[in-house]
């Protein structure tokens, strides 16, 4: 004799009883996604947006680190799209912290060190950089040193104080970025020292660009297999910044 069916779920044989209760059990996991999603990580409230920064520092902190580990040639698609996504320009975030904050933010997030304005000090940390008003910390300096800055970044550039840029062992660096740096009107007017080192896609295109930054006083060229016209380039300098220090360590 045929068993009648129910509309109960309980009396519905047990496969098809496993297979609506996985049908119903899909949309509740869903929903339980989707509330931790929403759920905020700090009690009593959504994650600020200082909370985040932060967050993102720690973990930029520790794929920077993880690039000097041996990897094959096909992560380094992988680690270019990750550092294009490090250089990536949030110009609201330069309204609302002012250019010398968010530079920094960008250049402690690719590896790089920023020392301001009456500090000694340079700063590393992306989680310790000093709060306070605007206008209160500006950079004065900039050490790239093995940092992942890249052309589509430099429109955090745009600062008033620096004086000096030091680009050493940057692998993303090319001669389109020097050529914006002599084009930016403010470094034009502030920067006065810039040292270039083993940096392997500068080219004597790139540095001759440097011309227009019309207060520089010193200049160190290093370890450039890119630039081989190195009389051309003094003759230049000494043409357009006659007060200029250049001092070459090329072979």
């Amino acid at each position: 004799m045929r068993r009648p069916l129910s509309s109960h779920v309980g009396v519905v044989p047990l496969a098809n009883g496993r297979a609506r209760r996985r049908a119903k059990g899909r949309p509740a996991r869903r929903s339980r996604r989707r509330e931790t999603h929403g759920r905020s990580l700090v009690p009593g409230g959504a994650v600020s947006r200082a909370d985040q920064t932060m967050l993102f520092g720690k973990v930029s902190q520790q794929l920077c680190g993880l690039k000097k580990l041996p990897w094959s040639c096909d992560s380094r698609y992988f680690w270019g799209w990750l550092n294009a996504v490090f250089n990536k320009v949030d110009y609201d975030r330069i309204r609302t912290v002012g250019p010398d904050r968010a530079a920094s933010e960008w250049l402690l997030r690719c590896g790089a060190a920023v020392r301001y304005h009456g500090q000694e000090r340079w700063q590393k940390d992306y989680n310790h950089l000093p709060t306070g008003p605007l206008d209160k910390y500006k950079i004065q300096a900039i050490d790239a040193t093995d940092s992942c800055i890249m052309n589509i970044g430099f429109d955090h550039m745009g600062l008033e104080r620096v004086e000096k840029i030091r680009l050493c062992k940057c692998h993303y660096i090319e001669d389109d970025c020097l050529q914006r740096l002599g084009q930016l009107e403010k470094l034009q007017k502030s920067l006065l020292e810039m040292e270039i080192i083993s940096c392997g896609n500068v080219t004597d295109k790139g540095i001759i660009a440097l011309r227009h930054l019309r207060n520089l006083k010193y200049l160190l060229l290093s370890d450039l297999p890119g630039v081989r016209e190195k009389e051309n380039l003094v003759q230049v300098f000494k043409t357009t910044l006659p007060s200029l220090e250049l001092k070459l360590q090329l072979k």
